[in-house]
């Protein structure tokens, strides 16, 4: 945990490695919001709110339903970097989680809004953060403006892009997809000329349900307002959606 004025706020040195750049040889897309993930769990770890404690002692564990970041700049391949992530609330069942990435000169790279909420471990019912012992007061001020939005397009076949089945590479400790895996698959519907050519601005994910092992994922691509739609669905089911606007 960072030695900061408030103690809630996990503070952390990270690095573009080979197996976070894409492409463009900067931290990719859905890369940065892997790091993002990995220094929440790190926050949460440092807080003693993880979910080895919270399957233990409350019979509870964290699923993470949204998540928006603005891009400023992706830093490059091998640079490094400051993470900073801390919640900024407690609304009962759920809270907000604000990550700031920093270069060395302590300009902003990328801003981002998680959505944590806490769900019992045997019903998947919503339980009470305030149950537990998650911090309650003495936030830090949110750096992140925007609010999350209520996503409004459709798909049909025509948009259908390519299909995924889930294997056990992609799934993580609860024997479901990865969440970065999601985010993975919505990259996936654009081609390397497209994001070598464009600088992505924000991007937006929801994530709508739980997938399994061996489960088939059809993944459809829509345009309007001059953002690009993601949907991904397995069987008659939406499991995920984002946005993203270049």
């Amino acid at each position: 945990m960072a030695e900061t004025e408030n103690s809630i706020i996990y503070s952390q040195k990270r690095k573009v490695s080979a197996s976070f750049m894409d492409c463009t040889a900067k931290l990719g897309i859905s890369h940065a919001t892997g790091m993002i993930q990995d220094n929440l769990t790190e926050c949460f770890g440092a807080m003693g709110a993880d979910n080895y404690r919270f399957n233990k002692e409350y019979n509870a564990f964290w699923v993470f339903t949204k998540t928006m970041v603005h891009f400023e700049r992706r830093p490059d391949w091998e640079e490094i970097f400051l993470a900073e992530t801390f919640p900024v609330n407690n609304a009962v069942f759920r809270t907000e989680v604000n990550s700031v990435f920093k270069d060395r000169n302590g300009k902003i790279l990328l801003t981002a809004n998680t959505e944590c909420c806490c769900l019992d471990l045997i019903s998947h019912r919503p339980k009470k953060i305030t149950d537990t012992d998650f911090p309650r007061e003495n936030f830090p001020a949110s750096v992140f403006e925007n609010r999350f939005n209520k996503f409004d397009f459709e798909t049909t076949d025509e948009d259908y892009v390519y299909s995924q089945q889930v294997r056990c590479q992609l799934m993580d400790m609860s024997n479901h997809l990865n969440n970065i895996e999601y985010v993975k698959m919505g990259v996936g519907v654009l081609d390397a000329d497209f994001i070598k050519s464009h600088e992505i601005k924000e991007m937006e994910v929801h994530y709508m349900g739980e997938c399994k092992e061996f489960q088939k994922l059809k993944i459809y691509k829509t345009e309007k307002d001059g953002k690009i739609f993601v949907r991904i669905r397995e069987s008659d089911r939406t499991v995920f959606e984002m946005s993203m606007s270049f």
